[in-house]
């Protein structure tokens, strides 16, 4: 039985040490794919106004050029002139360049390469309620939710409503996703595919109000579907002096009147209602 034992705890150390030989590799590995992931999402990316690229021709470095691609979507390339690059992901770019070369009868079966500096056309504006608010540069493809989480996520006082504002064609086209609504259905065409330019914005979470004989009188955040009894359980409930009868809420109609209307516990409450709770005359 010893011997059994002693051999089991020999083979134990083996593998044990065959993992910590193994392991650095396996971190290697994952970094390779990490890297080889990322160089393909910056392929996919396409070229736009404002991009810094570094362009080299094998073999030829007089037609080495660092250049930046004009708002009309055009860089200058020597012995070819103006050359549109706008919308063409690198490896586009490098054969459109690369069969004008030839074309033209400058170079024969001519090797280009082109290298992005810098992005400056991938970048999109995040603003509003959320944890980082600025520009980011984004390579390939990121959805709405990717973008999100690289803002640090929607910030404690922020809602479930992200405006989307994307220029197409100089006309600006503005849509509104429930960021709620995609989690709870699952449905992931509502998580939109963000391009360089596009500007996103958290709106505030909506709020109401409650006052009067309450235990904590103030502002709250409007959860979805709240009715006035769990308005009420948020504010800390009902201090000795209340009374849940002639509950009334303060809500400005459509034309911006401010009307007065009496509720019952189980009506839904809606963003910037103030809720009143009377004093309880017995």
């Amino acid at each position: 039985m010893r011997n059994l034992h002693g051999s089991v705890t020999s083979e134990k150390k083996i593998i044990c040490r065959i993992y910590i030989l193994l392991f650095p590799f396996f971190l290697l590995f994952l970094s390779v794919a990490n890297s080889y992931a990322d160089q393909n999402e910056i392929n996919r990316s396409q070229f736009g106004p404002g991009d810094v690229l570094k362009i080299l021709v094998y073999g030829s470095p007089d037609l080495t050029l660092e250049t930046k691609v004009s708002e009309h979507g055009k860089i200058t390339f020597p012995l070819l002139g103006e050359f549109v690059i706008e919308g063409l992901t690198p490896s586009e770019a490098e054969k459109k360049l690369a069969s004008r070369l030839e074309s033209e009868g400058y170079l024969r079966k001519p090797q280009v390469t082109i290298l992005t500096s810098a992005l400056y056309s991938q970048q999109i504006s995040v603003l509003g309620h959320v944890r980082n608010q600025g520009r980011y540069a984004i390579d390939g493809q990121r959805s709405l939710t990717d973008v999100l989480a690289m803002a640090g996520g929607i910030s404690p006082d922020g809602g479930n409503i992200v405006t989307l504002i994307r220029a197409d064609r100089e006309v600006f086209v503005k849509d509104e996703i429930n960021i709620l609504t995609i989690f709870q259905s699952g449905d992931m065409t509502m998580n939109r595919t963000i391009r360089g330019g596009d500007l996103i914005y958290v709106a505030a979470a909506p709020r109401f109000y409650i006052y009067g004989e309450v235990q904590r009188p103030g502002f709250y955040r409007l959860e979805p579907n709240m009715t006035v009894v769990q308005a009420l359980s948020t504010g800390g409930g009902l201090n000795v002096r209340g009374t849940e009868r002639g509950v009334r809420i303060q809500r400005r109609g459509a034309d911006g009147a401010l009307q007065v209307i009496k509720v019952k516990p189980d009506d839904l409450v809606q963003p910037d209602d103030v809720v009143y709770i009377q004093e309880s005359l017995f």
